[in-house]
């Protein structure tokens, strides 16, 4: 539905006013990464870890998370709102800065809803995140997109539109938040800010703060540097690209969402052996399902560039440059959250401001030569490095066993199943939606093929279980 919202406003605003649009999104989603004060990470941290020996302070714990992130929200917003004001004296009438101050009191809106949101991953399971988080929120986007549109409102208008479902979707993660406590606190024990819980978030949570805005930048600061030094058409031309390539992760995503809180009470009761077993396995299953996915956007992104219009054809190379950039990252797996899970976000910090600042040099050297090309390359190299510094400190730091070799058999099961037919296809059909479809059709067919004959080394079985067991309920129903 992400990828949904690209192509509405690729079609209805074209390359340059949608550029705008995501621009501001971006400066919205890099000011998120500030405003919801790390909560949303500690809330995944210290949740799953009081289920296990202090129920009795889950509820002051949640209300704690909740509140820190609704504060500094606002305040964020504030501080936004008048950088907006400050670019308008110097800039008047700047179409970026009117599309930010649209939205940008939306800012301690969404820092809750992040926040509750994990909160209910960090209770056990993951229905509500998936439904609100990545169903009813990136639906209800493109539709209220399309009535902006409709009411020929201008792109901050659009930009609103962007924003408002954040209410009712806040509204349902408070709801179901509040059950979830109700069910599993114990009675609540007195003393809470002597206890020490407050501290340990916070102090697990500042350099996640850094950490998210960081990670933030890596996504998005391309666009609005493209857009700074080749104008607004290039960054909605490498917008609308690098949101093709993020519909791609919701393996990852997906994956993510149901391992950090069992890496965190893992590591929390000691267990690295089984950890390592989940994290290898994690790795298998991204790559084997996200390797395709990328493979068919590298062969045909002429295809898929189609959907938003001919003026985006330029984005052909970004697209292939990043799909080939983020497969080899993912041979990492879930690293990012065996680190974070461990309690070493300003190690997590450090690696984001190293890919950052990389990502940033490498745009201003590459973007004036290689166009919107030099910013997907610098995009590949910056989270690499990433990727390369968390797997090292894993290692050596956290004496755990991870590494890019359980990844290797899959990708070469997504290269040989699908990549080559893919290409074959579009040697024969060219870059057509034919010859999309009939490389889907064979690779999906070799896919199955082969998953079939291997499920065991590709621990397919595994897939039967059920997320919101207990680690113990799992480790006996061998969900590894």
């Amino acid at each position: 539905m992400g990828l949904l919202l690209i192509i509405v406003l690729g079609r209805t605003l074209g390359d340059a006013g949608s550029g705008v649009v995501l621009q501001a999104i971006g400066a919205f989603s890099i000011a998120l990464g500030v405003a919801r004060f790390g909560m949303d990470s500690a809330s995944v941290w210290i949740l799953p870890r009081l289920l296990e020996d202090g129920r009795g302070h889950i509820r002051s714990t949640t209300i704690f998370l909740l509140t820190a992130s609704a504060v500094v929200g606002g305040v964020c917003a504030l501080v936004v709102f008048i950088g907006t004001l400050l670019i308008d004296e110097a800039d008047p009438g700047d179409p970026v800065a009117e599309a930010l101050r649209a939205i940008i009191w939306f800012l301690p809106v969404a820092s809750v809803l992040l926040t509750a949101l994990s909160a209910t991953r960090g209770l056990g399971g993951v229905t509500a995140y998936v439904m609100i988080g990545n169903i009813g929120l990136p639906t209800m986007r493109p539709l209220f997109a399309l009535l902006a549109i409709g009411l020929s409102s201008g792109v901050a208008a659009v930009s609103a539109a962007w924003a408002l479902p954040l209410i009712p979707a806040v509204l349902a993660a408070l709801i179901i938040v509040g059950f979830q406590v109700r069910q599993v606190a114990a009675r609540r024990e007195p003393e809470y800010l002597r206890s020490g819980i407050p501290g340990r978030t916070l102090r697990y949570a500042l350099p996640r703060v850094v950490s998210s805005t960081l990670e933030q930048l890596l996504i998005w600061l391309a666009v609005i540097i493209v857009g700074a030094i080749a104008g607004p058409a290039a960054a909605g031309i490498y917008g609308a690209a690098s949101r093709f390539v993020a519909s791609g992760m919701i393996v990852d995503t997906a994956l993510r969402v149901v391992v950090s809180p069992l890496f965190s009470r893992l590591q929390h009761r000691g267990d690295i052996r089984e950890l390592e077993q989940v994290y290898r396995t994690a790795t298998i299953w991204l790559m084997l399902f996200s390797t395709p996915v990328y493979l068919l956007l590298a062969v045909f992104s002429p295809v898929a560039l189609s959907l938003l219009g001919g003026s985006f054809a330029e984005g052909e190379p970004v697209m292939v440059v990043m799909c080939l950039g983020a497969v080899v990252t993912f041979l990492a797996g879930n690293i990012h959250s065996v680190l974070l899970m461990s309690g070493r976000g300003g190690l997590a910090a450090m690696n984001k401001a190293l890919a950052v600042a990389t990502n940033i040099a490498l745009l201003y050297v590459l973007v004036p030569f290689w166009g919107v090309t030099g910013a997907a390359v610098a995009w590949a190299v910056a989270c690499l490095l990433d990727a390369v510094l968390a797997t090292v400190q894993v290692r050596l730091l956290l004496r755990i066993r991870v590494s890019p070799i359980a990844g290797l058999r899959p990708l070469a099961i997504g290269v040989l199943g699908v990549g080559i037919p893919a290409i074959l296809a579009r040697l024969v059909f060219g870059a057509t939606w034919l010859g999309l479809l009939v490389s889907a059709a064979i690779g999906l067919a070799l896919l199955a093929t082969w998953c079939l004959r291997d499920r065991e080394r590709l621990h397919l079985d595994g897939l039967h279980a059920t997320p919101s067991l207990p680690v113990d309920q799992r480790s006996q129903s061998h969900a590894r």
